[in-house]
């Protein structure tokens, strides 16, 4: 399981109802019914991911986010996940509204557009920057909402959105002294735990 799911896992109860929101090939999901007994669904539109998931006896429902959460009913869910896709959805605002309607709580990740090597990178050479955390080119990237720590902080404090939980991390999901002194400019992953 990649570590910031682990994180993530952490913060999940024994026995809670959780929507995973791009589930991906399920690992979080599996991860939770194995070791908490969550009682989970994950949504997902990619057919590789959902058959991954079947054949990990996840419970997925093919559905595009954009098309927003409508078939869930209010408070349906005790945490609704989504793990490195809030930059990649048409309108992450609408999203995050949607999340907390559902869900009791949001558990939130995403890529740290504010990161010194970010800055460093589009500042020195001129081009939108292409790294391990951030692996395509500007024509063919998922990433169309950019995003910084301050900026989804600002945008929490908006909407009376309450953050429960924040770890900011570098690429090895460990956290320094630097990425707590200075999460928007040293911190290359974001990992929020949100309510209203």
């Amino acid at each position: 399981m990649r570590d910031d799911l682990a994180l993530i896992s952490r913060w999940i109860p024994t026995g809670a109802r959780v929507l995973d929101l791009g589930c991906g090939d399920g690992d979080l999901l599996a991860h939770l019914q194995d070791d908490r007994q969550v009682n989970g669904y994950g949504l997902e539109i990619d057919q590789d991911n959902i058959a991954a998931c079947f054949a990990k006896g996840v419970n997925v429902i093919e559905q595009d986010l954009d098309k927003g959460l409508g078939n869930f009913q209010s408070d349906r869910f005790d945490y609704v996940v989504m793990t490195q896709a809030l930059q990649a959805v048409l309108r992450p605002d609408s999203i995050l509204d949607e999340m907390l309607r559902v869900g009791r709580e949001a558990i939130i990740t995403f890529p740290n557009f504010g990161h010194w090597r970010v800055r460093s990178y589009l500042g020195f050479k001129g081009r939108m920057p292409v790294s391990s955390a951030l692996p395509y080119e500007w024509y063919d990237t998922p990433n169309i909402h950019l995003c910084t720590v301050k900026d989804f902080e600002a945008h929490c404090r908006e909407r009376d959105i309450r953050i429960i939980e924040r770890q900011v991390v570098n690429r090895h999901h460990r956290s320094g002294r630097l990425t707590r002194a200075w999460p928007n400019l040293f911190g290359e992953i974001a990992i929020y735990r949100v309510t209203l």
